[in-house]
């Protein structure tokens, strides 16, 4: 099933998308201020993105829901991955081991952000935005808008409220545009702040 929303499609997406998924998220982030506070070597973190990402993919197409926008070449331009954290998730398979292999010597500052997220994560019942990636010539046209709103309908119809974290001031107004509020600053050690933000459901 599609959902035309702002002129563009969202549709769910298959387990078998799960490279080119990978590809725009690792496209989309890799050089953002949490990757670069990761990894400050540009060649390493352009390279190690895709194995750093598609451990999540991974456990978002298992676990979660993904949903995917197309440009007019049916190129794949936007994805979502949230996870319905209304019930219990397993981690990762093999996480300790896959991302040594994938952040190689960003390991310990993947972990402190990870304890990081943890120790600001809500404990209350939620869907938790893990990933909004546009692919960069792709931004500014409403494609993020359009995946948010596509699983905040749904969350709205549920009454279920939704949590993520903002990675820079420009995520952070387009998600309070979309009814978030910032909870907390979440501070990494020398690092970029992000901001902790949960949305409760609209009627």
């Amino acid at each position: 099933m599609t959902y035309a929303i702002q002129e563009l499609v969202v549709r769910h997406v298959s387990p078998l998308d799960t490279a080119e998924i990978t590809g725009l998220v690792a496209d989309a982030m890799w050089d953002g201020p949490v990757a670069r506070w990761l990894h400050p070597d540009p060649m390493a973190r352009r390279s190690n993105a895709p194995r750093y990402f598609e451990i999540f993919v991974e456990h978002a197409v298992q676990y979660g829901e993904v949903y995917g926008t197309t440009d007019e070449t049916g190129r794949m331009d936007g994805v979502a991955l949230w996870f319905p954290l209304t019930s219990m998730i397993p981690p990762p398979a093999d996480y300790d081991r896959r991302v040594k292999e994938a952040a190689e010597d960003a390991t310990d500052r993947v972990h402190q952000l990870d304890a990081a997220l943890d120790a600001d994560h809500p404990l209350e019942p939620h869907h938790y935005l893990a990933f909004l990636a546009v692919r960069p010539s792709r931004q500014n046209r409403g494609v993020g808008s359009a995946l948010l709103g596509r699983h905040h309908a749904r969350l709205d119809r549920a009454g279920i409220p939704a949590y993520l974290e903002a990675n820079d001031p420009r995520n952070r107004d387009l998600y309070l545009r979309h009814g978030y509020r910032v909870r907390s600053v979440i501070e990494l050690p020398d690092g970029p702040p992000l901001w902790a933000m949960w949305r409760e459901p609209m009627v």
